[in-house]
C-alpha cells in the first residue's frame, strides 16, 4: 500500500468474458464495495481497532480493487488494470498500520462477496465464469501485496541501518545524554544495564551485507545492539544484558580478517561513548603488539595506546595503576621496579632487595590484589612497568592531570 514503490505484476492471459457478464459487475461494483467494507467491520476483529481516517483508507482500496476488477474483465492486458494500481490509492502510512496478513484476509473477505453475490450480479448461466475470474484477479492482489510489503521492509531496513549509524555516530561523539537516549530508544534500545563497544574490520566488497549478518547475530543474543560502519570500521554497541563482553566476545569469530577490540564495560548508553572510543584507539594501536589475541580488550592495550597517543590510555595507567601502587606504599614499587630489572627473577630480585624470595613472592601477589594486574605475567609486567614510567613522568610534570575522554 505505498504509492511509488510497486513494480507492475503482469496479469496471465485470461479468456474473453461475455460482455454481459462485465456490464452486470460494474454496475454492481459499488455495492459490492460498501457490502465488503461492512464484513470487514463485523468480521475482521482488526479493523475497529484502525483509526478513522485508516479504516477510511481500507474502505477506499476495496472500492479501487472491485473497479479495477471490472475493468480488468473488460481489457486484461491494459496497464490501467494491473493489481498494483489498487495499492497506489492509499497512501504509504497504511502499509504501517494494516500487516501483510490483514490485506490478505481482507481481499479474501471481498472475494467471499463477490462469490456470494455472483449468482445475483451476473446469474446462474455466468456464475462459475465469474467465480473463475475472480479467483485470477485476487491471486494476482495477493501477489502484489507481498511485494508492496517486501519493497516496504526493503526500505523501512535501509532507513533504520541509515538511523543505527547515526545514532552509532552520537555515541561516538559523545552527544549529549538525552540526545543520545532519543536517538537509540527510536531504534528500540531498551536496556539501562552496562554496555560497551566492539570495534572490528568489515570486508572489502560486502561491508553492508556484513554489518546485517552481524546485527541479526548480535541480537539474537541481546536486544540491545548498534553496528554503525565508519569507513572500513565496524562499531558495535551491547547493552541489556548483565554481561555485554561475554556478547562481544561470542560475535568476535563472525569477524572472518584483523583484529577484534572490546572496549570496557562501562555503566549505560549514555558512558558507551568512552567504550567505544577506547576500542578505536585500541583499534589503532593494536598493530604494536605483534601476539595480541583476537578479540583483544582495549584495557590490555594501554601501553601501545599511550605510545600511540591515547590520553585516555595514559590517564587510565597513572590513575588505575601507578596511583594506587604508590599509595600502597614504596616496597611494592621498589620490589616491582627490581623484580622486572632482574628478568623477573625472584632470586636475583631477593638479592638485591636483601630479603628471602619469598617475600619477593609475597609482596608481587599484593601488587596483584591492589592494581588487578600481575607482575609475574610477562606481558601483565609490561603494563604495570610502562604505568610507573608513565606516573613518574608525569609527577616529574609536577602534574597528572586527567585528560578528556
Amino acid at each position: 500500500m505505498l504509492a511509488g514503490m510497486v513494480s507492475q505484476v503482469p496479469n496471465r492471459p485470461v479468456r474473453s468474458y461475455p460482455a454481459s457478464l462485465v456490464d452486470n459487475v460494474q454496475a454492481g461494483s459499488s455495492s459490492l464495495a460498501a457490502a465488503a467494507s461492512r464484513r470487514m467491520e463485523t468480521d475482521l476483529p482488526w479493523v475497529s481497532g484502525l483509526g478513522a481516517a485508516d479504516r477510511s483508507w481500507l474502505g477506499i482500496v476495496a472500492q479501487e480493487a472491485l473497479a479495477r476488477f471490472a475493468a480488468w474483465l473488460r481489457d486484461p492486458a491494459a496497464a490501467s488494470t494491473s493489481p498494483t494500481e489498487i495499492f497506489r490509492a492509499a497512501p504509504r502510512s497504511l502499509a504501517g498500520a494494516v500487516s501483510l496478513q490483514q490485506t490478505v484476509a481482507a481481499t479474501r473477505l471481498i472475494v467471499e462477496v463477490v462469490e456470494e453475490r455472483a449468482v445475483e450480479l451476473v446469474g446462474a448461466e455466468h456464475e462459475h465464469l465469474l467465480r473463475e475470474a475472480v479467483l485470477v484477479y485476487s491471486r494476482e492482489v495477493a501477489f502484489t501485496a507481498a511485494e508492496v510489503y517486501a519493497n516496504a521492509a526493503e526500505t523501512r531496513g535501509a532507513w533504520d541501518a541509515r538511523l543505527e549509524s547515526f545514532a552509532v555516530d552520537a555515541i561516538v561523539r559523545g552527544a549529549p545524554d538525552e540526545t543520545l537516549r532519543s536517538r537509540v530508544s527510536t531504534l528500540g534500545w531498551t536496556g539501562n544495564g552496562p554496555a560497551l563497544g566492539l570495534v572490528g574490520i568489515a570486508p572489502n566488497q560486502h561491508a553492508a551485507e556484513f554489518s546485517a549478518e552481524l546485527r541479526s547475530a548480535a541480537r539474537h543474543l541481546t536486544p540491545d545492539a548498534l553496528i554503525g560502519l565508519q569507513g572500513d570500521r565496524v562499531i558495535v554497541v551491547i547493552g541489556h544484558t548483565d554481561s555485554p563482553g561475554r556478547v562481544a566476545r561470542s560475535l568476535a569469530p563472525t569477524f572472518e580478517s584483523g583484529p577484534v577490540v572490546i572496549g570496557p564495560e562501562v555503566r549505560g548508553i549514555s558512558e558507551a561513548g568512552r567504550s567505544v572510543r577506547a576500542a578505536m584507539a585500541g583499534m589503532l594501536a593494536v598493530p604494536a603488539w605483534g601476539k595480541a589475541p583476537t578479540p583483544v580488550l582495549a584495557d590490555d592495550l594501554l601501553p601501545e595506546r599511550m605510545l600511540n597517543g591515547d590520553p585516555l590510555a595514559r590517564h587510565m595507567l597513572i590513575e588505575k595503576l601507578y596511583l594506587p601502587l604508590t599509595a600502597a606504599g614504596p616496597t611494592l614499587v621498589e620490589t616491582l621496579e627490581e623484580y622486572i630489572e632482574q628478568g623477573h627473577s625472584l632470586e636475583g630480585a631477593a638479592r638485591e632487595l636483601f630479603v628471602h624470595p619469598n617475600t619477593v613472592r609475597y609482596r608481587l601477589r599484593r601488587i596483584a590484589q591492589v592494581v588487578g594486574w600481575d607482575p609475574t605475567d610477562s606481558r601483565e609486567g609490561y603494563v604495570l612497568r610502562t604505568a610507573l614510567a608513565v606516573g613518574r613522568l608525569a609527577d616529574a610534570a609536577g602534574a597528572s592531570g586527567r585528560p578528556g575522554g
